[in-house]
């Protein structure tokens, strides 16, 4: 098979929660620890950082990639979703996996993905696990793909286990209540393996020290340590936390003297985060006049930090490109919204996308008025049609959505 073959089985033959949504969660990890028997247990051979949380994962591993890259090191990065590109999720120091090296691994492995019904999570994490180590990484920082204890990623035994925050997203697998969830992201808290903690509030504090107490890991709340940070390549209010805990988990590992990493590298590293990594969509600017911003948050805990920052910007008139997938709680996003906004209601195209028409609707009683588009690419071509040059088009509801104006 070539590439597009290759990535059309991947993504049609096999479960992918991206996609399909609660079908394709697995409750368990017995088919990852297979599949690392498999590929003669990679991870084994890996130095990693492990990174879970509600929001903040993605920005907070691209951080920790930069600076360790700027301090010379060969730096493997696994990350998800993507927005454009599939490759975006395994990479090493910001260069993608090659097309070759992805056809190659399915086609050695196609009988064995097939006969144990594996995930496109649970492949695509071995795919990583494998590329790493063939590779001969210095150091990777693999983020969780959701909630912690039974994602594919936590066979691993990392260096530094990190958990940004926790927020109400995905309670249909992970829990209804923040302890509940906090319980699940806890789950990758190994044996003496020290552990930072982003944000905390009261109900999550007891969940994570009971935790870290019954593995004998040493725990660091970066909220309460970190002072003053540097300026970074990403902007938004939320990444001054996502920074902090960075800076912490950097602390960590300058103490273990296994990295030499300075205070230069740390600076230069956040300023050159895109540059150095690529990631795209926390608080993207992709134009002027009008001013167009777009933010992949897409949970209450995220979203009402970035409609905050929202509020903050100077504009004639807010129109707002917004699509969702159809097990958003949209009781408890929908508040959050704008009511003087001027709404452009779309579908993401995947298979969970909310039909624009039932989101409007559901809209319309929280006061947020808007017309319905066809795809996001329309209802963005109108927004910016609309739009003068004093106004502002904020683009976002989920990461979908995001990637397709990208």
């Amino acid at each position: 098979m070539n590439y597009k073959e290759t990535l059309d089985w991947m993504f049609n033959k096999l479960p992918m929660y991206q996609t399909q949504g609660a079908t394709a969660y697995r409750k368990d990890i017995t088919n990852t620890v297979l599949l690392a028997r498999h590929l003669g247990n990679p991870e084994a051979q890996l130095n990693c950082i492990h990174v879970a949380g509600t929001n903040g994962k993605g920005s907070t591993s691209h951080l920790l990639a930069s600076i360790l890259q700027e301090a010379g090191y060969k730096v493997g990065l696994y990350t998800s979703p993507h927005l454009k590109d599939y490759r975006e999720r395994i990479a090493i120091n910001g260069e993608y996996i090659s097309e070759e090296y992805v056809c190659d691994f399915i086609e050695r492995n196609k009988t064995f993905f097939e006969a144990n019904n594996l995930s496109f999570f649970e492949m695509t994490v071995g795919l990583a696990f494998d590329y790493f180590a063939h590779s001969a990484t210095d150091i990777n920082i693999i983020e969780v793909g959701m909630g912690g204890r039974l994602d594919s990623t936590n066979i691993i035994t990392p260096l530094v286990s990190v958990i940004t925050n926790i927020g109400l997203d995905h309670t249909q697998f992970l829990g209804d209540t923040l302890e509940a969830i906090a319980g699940e992201k806890a789950g990758i808290i190994k044996a003496g393996v020290p552990v930072v903690i982003g944000e905390y509030v009261q109900e999550t504090k007891p969940v994570f020290l009971n935790k870290a107490k019954e593995m004998n890991s040493e725990i660091y709340f970066a909220s309460d340590i970190i002072g003053t940070t540097y300026p970074a390549g990403l902007i938004g209010d939320y990444q001054e936390q996502n920074k902090k805990t960075v800076i912490q988990t950097i602390r960590i590992l300058q103490q273990q003297g296994k990295y030499i990493i300075t205070e230069d590298d740390i600076k230069t590293g956040f300023l050159n985060v895109i540059k150095n990594t690529h990631l795209q969509g926390r608080w993207q600017q992709l134009g002027n006049n009008p001013k167009i911003i777009c933010d992949t948050a897409h949970n209450s805990h995220g979203l009402k930090i970035t409609l905050h920052q929202l509020e903050k910007e100077n504009f004639r008139k807010l129109h707002i490109v917004l699509g969702v997938v159809n097990d958003k709680n949209l009781d408890e996003i929908m508040p959050l919204f704008p009511k003087e906004a001027k709404y452009y209601f779309c579908k993401p195209d995947i298979p969970r996308g909310l039909d624009a028409e039932i989101l409007q609707k559901k809209a319309a009683g929280f006061d947020l008025v808007g017309q319905t588009f066809h795809s996001v690419s329309n209802a963005y071509q109108a927004a910016k049609e609309n739009a003068d040059s004093k106004d502002l088009i904020y683009v976002g509801g989920s990461t979908f959505v995001v990637a397709e104006i990208l």
